[in-house]
């Protein structure tokens, strides 16, 4: 057995000289390499592994950063508060300047101002009035079928759909919301309710430019009283039964006269 040749080696001399067969051999089968799996895992495949992790994870940020924010949903906006007057910010004297800004915004869309003849009629101002934006105005509340209501004046602070929330004098914010329990104890359907304008008739008054008081400036901080008006102060009641839309739908949306609901 130890003199046998191999059977590589004896069909290699059949085919080749002895010499070369030999050659041949030696280096093709006794000095193959013979190339075996690792036991552990190989460090660059695991570098890979983690490098397409990576590309995969930088691929999603990428996608979601395009995309658009998804918009708080009502029990979020609940939940957070968004549109909570937080208490340092309920006074009178810091929505002045918005009522003063509010007048200023009322003359240009009727087309009022200082020097200037103008006629406002129900005809002309009615469609005008009816889809202004109300944030800021100086409402009073001169009918509704709640009583206690009836004499509430203060400026808007916020304008809803089925109601406006106002500051009086007083610095207190108007809000039914006071005569219940906290948020997340009181009844759904009183959560952020104010003033009603439903069944409620609101009154406002826009001045003359020209016809202020002298010595009243329009773009002080001061609050313009009654008396600084004037007596040729146009006065306006809106039925808020007519106006329980939001801002933004009543900007473009055509008012028709129509039979008005009584109280």
């Amino acid at each position: 057995m130890a003199g046998t040749s191999h059977i590589a080696l004896d069909l290699l001399k059949r085919a080749h000289p002895p010499e070369t067969a030999l050659a041949i051999f030696t280096e093709k089968v006794l000095h193959k390499p013979l190339h075996l799996r690792p036991s552990s895992p190989d460090p660059n495949s695991q570098d890979a592994r983690a490098r397409r992790r990576l590309q995969r994870l930088r691929k999603q940020e990428k996608i979601r950063r395009r995309q658009r924010p998804k918009p708080l949903s009502a029990k979020e906006k609940r939940i957070t508060g968004i549109y909570e007057i937080p208490k340092e910010s309920q006074k009178y004297a810091i929505y002045v300047p918005l009522y003063r800004m509010w007048l200023g915004y009322m003359w240009e869309i009727l087309g009022m101002g200082k020097g200037k003849q103008c006629w406002v009629t129900a005809q002309g101002a009615g469609g005008k009035i009816a889809s202004a934006d109300f944030h800021g105005s100086r409402l009073t509340v001169v009918r509704s079928t709640c009583v206690s209501l009836v004499g509430l004046k203060g400026i808007v602070v916020r304008d809803t759909k089925f109601t406006f929330q106002i500051i009086t004098e007083k610095n207190e914010l108007k809000s039914i919301s006071r005569l219940f329990p906290p948020a997340k104890h009181r009844p759904r359907a009183y959560k952020d309710l104010a003033i009603p304008k439903n069944h409620t008739i609101f009154e406002f008054h826009i001045p003359q430019p020209d016809a202020i008081a002298e010595g009243t400036d329009i773009t002080l901080n001061k609050d313009i009283s009654d008396e600084d008006l004037g007596v040729n102060a146009l006065a306006f009641q809106i039925h808020g039964s007519s106006f329980e839309y939001r801002a933004v739908d009543r900007a473009t949306k055509k008012f028709k006269q129509r039979p008005l609901p009584e109280l």
